[in-house]
This record gives structure tokens, sequence and C-alpha cells, in this order.
């Protein structure tokens, strides 16, 4: 089991969070990006560096998440994807993907997807703020619970 993050957009304090949480419960945790990215020394943190190019990043993350495993992205196409594997998204926000309510998502995103591009409505999500990252932490904490205790039986 393992975490990879869709790292090109992830906020870099949900980075940070993810490298403690790989270091406290050794996880291994794979950053995938279309550029270099900064990281800490560690035996439990690892980077894919994949060309640019549309979705480039989501098609690796597709091909090299397994079941059980755990993918951080804000993109629900990517996500439904993952959930499709047997894997999990968690939104850097901290909503949790499962097949349970990633369809419905995907739905409501392409309905807005719609809208924006008919110019019915403007903008998008709101500033990242406290209120998400402990959203995440809280998600993160329960996934990674959840996660060792599936391994140990």
């Amino acid at each position: 089991m393992q975490i990879w993050i869709d790292a090109d957009a992830c906020p870099g304090e949900i980075k940070e969070l993810l490298y403690r949480a790989a270091k406290r419960t050794k996880t291994k945790v794979t950053l995938v990006a279309n550029q270099v990215l900064h990281k800490p020394r560690s035996e439990f943190v690892d980077s894919i560096t994949v060309p640019s190019g549309m979705n480039v990043a989501d098609r690796r993350i597709v091909e090299l998440v397994q079941p059980g495993d755990l993918v951080v992205t804000a993109d629900i196409p990517l996500a439904a994807e993952v959930v499709a594997k047997g894997a999990q998204a968690l939104d850097p926000r901290g909503e949790l993907y499962t097949e349970a309510n990633v369809g419905q998502r995907l739905a409501v995103r392409n309905l807005f997807d719609e809208l924006r591009g008919g110019g019915q409505i403007a903008g998008g999500p709101s500033s990242f703020n406290a209120k998400d990252r402990q959203a995440f932490a809280n998600q993160l904490d329960r996934w990674l619970t959840s996660a060792k205790k599936g391994a140990s039986h």
C-alpha cells in the first residue's frame, strides 16, 4: 500500500504533511509531476517525473496505482479512474473519493464545466485554507489507520 501524489497542483503544505506522515508511519509516498520537485531525502518519499502534456501525470498514476493505494488529487476524473482500479482518492481539501461517491462528484464536476463553458457561472474553488488542511489531515489519518489495520490482517 502506498500514497501517490498528483503533485503539479498539490498545495505545498499538503505535500509537507504527507512527507511527515510517510516518515511517521513508514508509508511510501510517490510524487508524480511533469517537473522536478524538491522533496526531502527519505527512504519513504520518491518522485517520478513525466513528460509535459495534458494528463500525462494522471495516466502514469493510473498505470501504477494498485488496489488499496491512496491517490492525493483534486482531479475528479483521475479520482474516478483510481477508484475504478480499487484504490481511493483524497482531495487536498479533505474529501475522500470512494466507489460510493465518485460517480456523483464526477457528474457535478461535468455540469459545472458545462455551465462555466456556457458563461453561466464564473470562477473556481475558493482559496485553500487552514480548515481545508485540517480536513485533509483528519481524512489522511483515518485512511492510514485503516490501511495499517488491513495490512496487519
